[in-house]
């Protein structure tokens, strides 16, 4: 200012002169207490947010360590079920195995029911065979009693047919 110009047209003092007025004019409008509000309100906007991204965070964590347990217990159910499966077609082999051994006593018993009925059978026949056979030679013998020499005929046919019948 020395230079002679007046201090109105010296920017310095406009600087200086408006920073007093903004100043004086914040401090009487109480602007502070506005912005501390307003700063204080975003603060407490921030900090909801920030609780509720906590919240969700933990309600995702019980969310995946439950469906982590389920997903075990899923896992176990399954290995349950498939070591009881492995059990059941071990015990339905024993009892397929017992039944068609039980199966093949059966037919092997009625095979030997057949086989011996057959020789009873057979047996039957022969005595029949021979039965009849001794008739025929006792009818010859007794032919030959009566007849004489035709009577011997007759009973060496008999024998004849006799020994024929057993063979």
């Amino acid at each position: 200012m020395a230079s002679g110009v007046p201090f109105y047209m010296d920017p310095t003092f406009w600087v200086a002169g408006s920073f007093a007025v903004f100043v004086g004019g914040a401090v009487w409008g109480k602007a502070h207490k506005k912005i501390g509000a307003m700063l204080d309100e975003r603060s407490a906007v921030i900090k909801a947010q920030l609780e509720e991204a906590q919240q969700l965070r933990e309600e995702a964590e019980k969310l995946l360590s439950e469906y982590q347990r389920k997903q075990r217990d899923a896992e176990k159910e399954a290995a349950d079920m498939v070591a009881q499966a492995k059990e059941d077609a071990k015990i339905m082999a024993k009892e397929a195995k017992a039944d068609i051994e039980a199966m093949a006593a059966r037919r092997t018993r009625a095979a030997e029911e057949k086989i011996a009925q057959a020789e009873a059978s057979a047996v039957k026949e022969v005595k029949a065979v021979a039965v009849n056979a001794a008739v025929a030679a006792a009818s010859a013998v007794i032919a030959d009693k009566l007849k004489g020499k035709e009577g011997g005929a007759l009973v060496d046919r008999a024998i004849a047919g006799v020994e024929e019948k057993l063979h």
